[in-house]
């Protein structure tokens, strides 16, 4: 299938990938879930399941996407005919239209709050009333549906735009606004008095945390981060040039997926620790400590705001790449079908979040085995859909492609060994499957 956009360039793929993989999962729920499971410890382990098992997925991705070069179905018909291989590519689809049902609805969140931060309201309240307001916020309807509809308005007009007209521009200024926004606000951070404290909690180790719990919570952090197992990589690298080298850049996305989870950890528990609060106030440290902790400091409101304003890009950036799975593999590469398409993806996006939207309101009574909808959808894609998908992908490079074609797909662009070549097979045969069985069975 012949392609009608491409990336303009190698910094331009990896800016849009990293954006990609820099999401709430680093930003929102790294901090969340080191600061209950040790700081340091988890953040040890974190990097080193993100080096042996995140990023051989992520390379496999990319050999699958940019070898067949079509969108994630196409892709595995094109290198797996006649064979149901190309339901992966169906897998990652639904799963990526189910997390941006869901994950649209955050976005929301972060457009009301940034809302209010610009005007002023956010400042000035206790600890309490921040709780009392993120509680009032996601459950009235008609906040959040306006909200979640202007995210997903916003991902759209990106999208319909294609690769380097939509996605790489936005990508191109979003990504360096991000790290200079995180630089200024962990400047800011690490200048609060006690702020040490917060640094030695996340870089110094405390081996009492070290148990089988947090290893598999640290596996799945790495694992879930880089977003592997969607095939949204396959759709990325499918428009990505064979001058260009894989290896490098799958390794430059981990390094800035680890970097960027090591700022937030450096804006948040400094923080944190100098203003008196407790590291482990789980999921809403965003939305109720953060406010809390700005609140406390010179200039608090601007640095509340500029926090918002990255957390926003870090979302949308990673919204952009999963709403192109669905429209790549409708659209077949067609520009004339991919604004048509783009909308209609969007719009049945926002009507399938509606429940999880009202999921703290009006249908805060409506649960599946317990959870509401929106916890569902978390729950199924999180601990399913993600992990079926990567476990498929792993054992259809390493067992079904040829391994002289992989080889030469890989060689396309870089001067991979054949010892670190032999090395990421058996990676992907042997370790990252039990890896990923391990944390599907937790």
């Amino acid at each position: 299938m012949a392609k009608k956009d491409q990336w303009t360039s190698k910094i331009g793929f990896i800016l849009a990938a990293a954006g990609s993989a820099i999401g709430l999962g680093a930003i929102w729920k790294f901090p969340y879930m080191a600061g209950a499971n040790g700081g340091g410890v988890f953040f040890l382990l974190f990097i080193l399941f993100t080096v042996l098992i995140g990023t051989p997925i992520l390379l496999a991705e990319f050999v699958i996407g940019r070898r067949a070069g079509a969108d994630a179905v196409t892709s595995y018909k094109i290198l797996a005919p006649h064979s149901r291989w190309h339901w992966i590519g169906y897998l990652g689809t639904v799963v990526s239209f189910i997390i941006l049902s869901f994950y649209s609805v955050v976005g929301g969140w972060i457009l009301s709050y940034l809302a209010r931060s610009v005007t002023g309201s956010l400042i000035g309240k206790s600890q309490e009333q921040y709780g009392a307001l993120f509680e009032s916020i996601i459950a009235n309807p008609k906040e959040v549906l306006i909200a979640q509809f202007a995210f997903i308005v916003i991902t759209i007009l990106v999208v319909q735009g294609g690769i380097q007209k939509g996605i790489e521009r936005a990508s191109r200024y979003m990504m360096p606004a991000l790290f200079i926004l995180f630089i200024i606000l962990v400047i800011r951070s690490l200048t609060l008095d006690g702020a040490m404290e917060g640094v030695r909690f996340l870089l110094l180790p405390d081996w009492s945390y070290l148990n089988g719990e947090t290893v598999l919570l640290a596996l799945g952090q790495a694992f879930f981060a880089l977003t592997v197992g969607l095939s949204v990589m396959v759709t990325y690298a499918s428009y990505l040039s064979k001058e260009d080298s894989m290896p490098r850049s799958a390794i430059s996305v981990s390094s800035l997926n680890i970097f960027i989870s090591l700022l937030a950890g450096l804006v948040i528990f400094p923080a944190v620790y100098a203003l008196g609060f407790k590291p482990d106030e789980g999921p809403g440290i965003a939305f109720v400590v953060l406010p809390a902790v700005f609140n406390e400091i010179a200039f608090g409101g601007i640095f509340l705001t500029v926090f918002l304003i990255l957390l926003l890009f870090a979302t949308l950036t990673s919204a952009f790449s999963i709403l192109e799975i669905g429209v790549a593999a409708l659209s077949k590469g067609n520009q004339n079908k991919r604004v048509p398409f783009t909308w209609l993806i969007g719009i049945l996006v926002f009507i399938a979040g509606i429940p999880s939207a009202l999921s703290f309101g009006v249908f805060d009574e409506f649960l599946i085995g317990g959870k509401n909808f929106f916890d569902f959808a978390d729950y199924i894609t999180s601990n399913f859909g993600l992990p079926v998908g990567a476990l498929l992908i792993s054992i259809f490079v390493s067992y079904r492609l040829k391994r002289e074609d992989v080889w030469n797909e890989l060689q396309s662009g870089s001067s991979i060994s054949r010892g670190l070549f032999n090395s990421w097979i058996f990676l992907l045969r042997y370790i990252v499957p039990v890896a990923i069985i391990l944390v599907f069975i937790s």
